[in-house]
């Protein structure tokens, strides 16, 4: 965790040195154009690799019931078996983490002095992954808005949404504080759980300590040391049509801006390279994406080349002789060579 921590420490150091010392030009223009690049060509380049790598198992989780009898009642979505129940399960997958909300807890307890394993519903972490999740997807939508002119209506609604119950000026989004208690459990859960703890990598501390830090940077930004919104607009907007702004225009936005679009454009650079990629895999999960169907279909292994078999047949006609002679049960009687007239002693063909 130290590591994590103290390499977002450097980020801010030097975004933060960076916009007072005059490179606000490179972190405002130069940095998120390359963290752009990165992103789409790394994004495409997983993508690419995942879709080119074989399947060699049928390996889909089953969550239910499977498809036999006519009269058992399979679980269609859990374990389907159909085109329209895969895309059904993963529908749920991806909207609402079913997988997920199927978390259970296991404790050991003794009853009576016998050991005994114990699994309750565990429905925490399916709430706070969503409350994140969905709350980054609004963040994302109404930051379009710094790139559109004019601003599209679904846009406006959402924003409108979001911030239904003002609280003081500016106003005060849900999203912010629904982010901020999404990713404050899953870092409390990463410390509190001993087990978690235990098998926690840096790189995974650094992924929430990263959010973490775009997050409270842009809060800071529009509740505390605010900066000109319709300059950065201009910017953005600038960025987003390779008109590149001027250091004249970025000289009017304060060193914030800077802070904050430096750890967007890390997550970024950072985001195809990490677990943060789940979002584009869960489509190539073979546990997810393949049909429970094994009992009806047969998954050929891609991986196995065109082999020549030596059927059993054809091994009873060579060595059928040889198991006769050894006492060995042949599927195929041994056929008898026919009597020939001995020449002189020996075998010959008789003439034609």
């Amino acid at each position: 965790m130290a590591i994590a921590l103290a390499a977002i420490l450097i980020i801010l150091a030097i975004a933060w040195g960076g916009a007072l010392i005059g490179l606000k030009y490179v972190l405002g223009v130069v940095l998120p154009m390359l963290a752009l690049i990165v992103f789409i060509i790394g994004f495409i380049m997983r993508l690419v690799y995942w879709a080119k790598s074989p399947v060699p198992f049928a390996i889909p989780t089953t969550g239910g019931q499977e498809k036999s009898l006519d009269w058992i009642k399979p679980a269609r979505l859990d374990t389907p078996t159909s085109t329209m129940g895969l895309i059904g399960r993963m529908a749920l997958e991806i909207f609402a983490f079913r997988s997920l909300f199927r978390n259970t807890r296991a404790v050991r307890t003794d009853d009576n002095g016998t050991p005994r394993i114990t699994y309750y519903s565990s429905k925490w972490l399916w709430l706070f992954a969503l409350l994140f999740h969905y709350s980054m997807l609004v963040i994302i939508i109404r930051h379009a808005r710094f790139i559109l002119e004019p601003v599209p209506f679904c846009i406006n609604a959402v924003e409108f949404l979001d911030g239904l119950f003002q609280v003081g000026t500016p106003r005060f989004f849900i999203s912010n504080a629904l982010i901020l208690a999404g990713l404050g459990f899953l870092l409390l859960r990463r410390l509190c759980n001993e087990r978690l703890r235990y098998l926690s990598l840096p790189a995974d501390y650094f992924a929430l300590f990263l959010l973490l830090a775009v997050v409270c940077s842009g809060i800071c930004m529009r509740y505390i040391d605010k900066v000109d919104i319709a300059m950065v607009k201009v910017v953005l907007m600038g960025l987003a049509t390779f008109n590149f702004p001027s250091m004249e225009q970025l000289a009017q936005i304060g060193p914030i801006f800077f802070i904050h679009v430096t750890f967007v454009s890390v997550l970024l650079i950072y985001f195809p390279f990490s677990k943060l990629m789940h979002m584009g895999g869960i489509f190539f999960s073979p546990t997810r994406n393949l049909k429970c169907n094994t009992r009806e279909v047969r998954h050929i292994n891609p991986w196995n080349p065109p082999k020549k078999f030596h059927t059993y047949a054809a091994y009873e006609d060579d060595f059928r002789e040889l198991m006769v002679e050894a006492g060995l049960p042949v599927d195929k009687p041994l056929e008898e060579k026919a009597d020939e007239p001995e020449v002189d002693g020996q075998n010959e063909k008789a003439p034609a």
